[in-house]
């Protein structure tokens, strides 16, 4: 087979051409240099005949798409968007910290350039909307444009009906639009779609039912853990991308996966493993450690709102910090500092009364994207917490659902040691919640690839520090680390921390920027 660029098209040399002649019209023979060939155009429908045919063709985006934006793709990623272009409903199984977004949309632009899709619906948790697919697309592909649905359920009605190329709204906001978006989208992008692993859920449901009722539209579902809990995870994933090999019903997996134990007790059988990849499909994946072009650490940022009560709490402390700043006419580096932390404090969820007490307030919406992270990742994850109410806050709500083990400063030096050789040997625990002061120089914690930070530090040091744990030699992967932010304060130490840079004169900038 060779690829004719020029042409774009494909020259071939079958042992029975006609098969090829027959059943695609615009196939001809060509004789070059005594050798009949069969040509064909390189185009996407003729290629996926060619592959039914038992040919393999590389997808044509391979060879024509410019692979717009600021980033040159990696390989995988590169075949990551080839797969999506060939298949109308898949499975991108590619760990976090891949790059499945930027696949996706580059899959999504190709086929808007070539007529196949017009406008796609994108459906994510709700702290990545903006922070990832609307600054994904905002800063790679400038000819197009996005709108996200966010807010009343009027509002996101509203907001459907603006012109755009691409539509982000969270997992539960779709069933609010489900039946206004009937015929308007060619291709659904479901991002973290093990949210919809029970068939008996709404999400599930709802979504089933509009793809029945739009059996053209493309969907794709992306996610690194399509099993997070048992392998019955997967029979609705493959339900909705039309696996020829999902069962008919949810029971018939659960039995072929599942075997009972007791009166009510189900444990997975020895050959369960195999079953869900076979089910799973069609499917593509790759893990971080099979990406060999990949950075040494991958960043990302999860977004969310601040709810009421920390509004509140947020918008009196800066017009404190306001009102000071009139009367004394400046803000010294050690105030600014200790200004800077109760700010995130109450991003964080925990604020410290005059007497020293921890308030708690409703930070329900950062917890719960904690907690969509761990489940995402699958693996041990370090959360660094830089404030020792909201660590104790975190842990309570954490050892719910995960084996948890907390380092603070009043954890004793001998514990610390048992706590880190537990978690860097053993099972459990999976989760090390830390205050990142306590990360001492050295230390190793490499069973961990990700790390999330609650909230950002007012120290360079410590963030290095704390990073550095899994930034070890001999370490068996790339390392994933998270930002959380609720606040354009948030985001601006973030950048800062990440790019070596100091903090002094971020307050300042933030009250400028709210009196002008």
């Amino acid at each position: 087979m060779i690829v004719i660029e020029q042409a774009k098209a494909i020259a071939l040399k079958p042992k029975h051409p006609n098969q090829i002649l027959q059943t695609i019209p615009t196939a001809r023979m060509l004789k070059y240099d005594g050798v009949e060939l069969v040509v064909t155009p390189h185009k996407l429908d003729e290629v996926k005949v060619l592959r039914n045919l038992g040919f393999e063709v590389p997808s044509p985006i391979l060879h024509y798409y410019d692979w717009t934006g600021r980033f040159t793709p990696y390989e995988h990623q590169r075949m990551t968007s080839a797969f999506l272009t060939m298949h109308r409903r898949a499975l991108v199984l590619n760990e976090i910290g891949t790059g499945k977004t930027q696949s996706a949309l580059w899959a999504s632009d190709y086929l808007m350039q070539i007529g196949k899709v017009k406008k796609v619906l994108i459906i994510s948790p709700l702290s990545t909307l903006e922070r990832v697919w609307g600054d994904s697309i905002f800063m790679n592909f400038p000819n197009r444009t996005s709108v996200t649905l966010h807010g009343t359920s009027a509002r996101r009605k509203k907001l459907l009906k603006t012109q755009a190329d691409f539509y982000i709204i969270n997992h539960d906001g779709f069933n609010i639009i489900s039946d206004e978006a009937v015929d308007m989208f060619d291709l659904i992008i479901v991002d973290e779609s093990a949210v919809l692993r029970n068939p008996s859920t709404n999400r599930f449901r709802t979504l089933r039912k509009f793809m029945d009722k739009h059996p053209e539209t493309r969907l794709w579902l992306m996610t690194g853990t399509p099993t997070p809990n048992d392998p019955t995870d997967a029979w609705a994933l493959a339900k909705l991308v039309d696996s020829p090999y999902c069962t008919k019903t949810y029971t018939a997996f659960k039995e072929a996966v599942m075997m009972k134990i007791g009166q009510w007790k189900w444990i997975p059988r020895p050959e369960s493993i195999a079953t869900v990849k076979h089910i799973l499909y069609p499917a593509v994946r790759y893990t971080r450690d099979e990406c060999f072009d990949l950075p040494d650490t991958v960043y990302q940022t999860r977004k969310i709102d601040l709810t009421p009560e920390q509004k509140k709490h947020y918008a009196i402390m800066l017009k404190h910090f306001v009102t000071e700043l009139e009367q004394e006419g400046t803000i010294t580096a050690v105030n600014e500092a200790v200004k800077l932390q109760k700010l995130v404090q109450i991003s964080c969820g925990v604020v410290y009364g005059d007497d020293g007490r921890h308030i708690e307030l409703d930070c329900s919406p950062r917890v719960k994207v904690v907690k969509e992270i761990i489940e995402q990742v699958g693996n041990k994850v370090i959360v660094f917490v830089p404030l020792t109410g909201t660590l104790n806050m975190l842990e309570k709500e954490l050892s719910k659902d995960w084996n948890v083990a907390v380092v603070n400063g009043e954890v004793s030096s001998s514990k610390r040691n048992d706590i880190f050789h537990n978690f860097q040997n053993e099972k459990n625990p999976h989760i090390l919640i830390a205050h990142p002061a306590t990360m001492a120089h050295g230390l190793t914690l490499t069973a961990a690839s990700t790390i999330v930070w609650y909230g950002p530090v007012t120290s360079n040091e410590q963030y290095i520090q704390a990073n550095g744990r899994i930034e070890r030699i001999g370490k068996k992967h790339v390392s994933n680390i998270i930002h959380i932010e609720s606040t354009d304060l948030e985001y601006r130490m973030y950048e800062r921390l990440k790019n070596k840079q100091k903090l002094q004169g971020l307050l300042l900038d933030l009250i400028q920027q709210e009196t002008r």
